[in-house]
């Protein structure tokens, strides 16, 4: 599988209106890749799993989960992934 899995673009979360969490980041993870978020605590790993996984909306920026985008099709999202925290 060749296709993006996962894609984000300028992916950006600000808490409260100035504590930026996730400062536009770009990624791409391909089908069957695998893919790790490393990072100390504090650097925005968790909040971007929450934004991919619908929990939280982005402030900015954007993303694809298997082509469904986060913020207009999160249904589709939940139906598609599965997570263990």
């Amino acid at each position: 599988m060749s296709e993006n899995a996962i894609k984000a673009e300028g992916l950006t979360k600000v808490f409260n209106g100035s504590l930026v969490a996730v400062d536009h980041i770009d990624f791409n993870v391909k089908g069957g890749e695998i893919f790790g978020f490393l990072g100390p605590n504090g650097a925005g790993k968790t909040t971007t799993i929450n934004m991919l996984i619908t929990v939280l909306k982005p402030t900015e920026g954007k993303a694809e989960i298997l082509g469904y985008d986060i913020a207009k099709q999160n249904t589709q999202v939940r139906y598609s992934i599965g997570v263990v925290p």
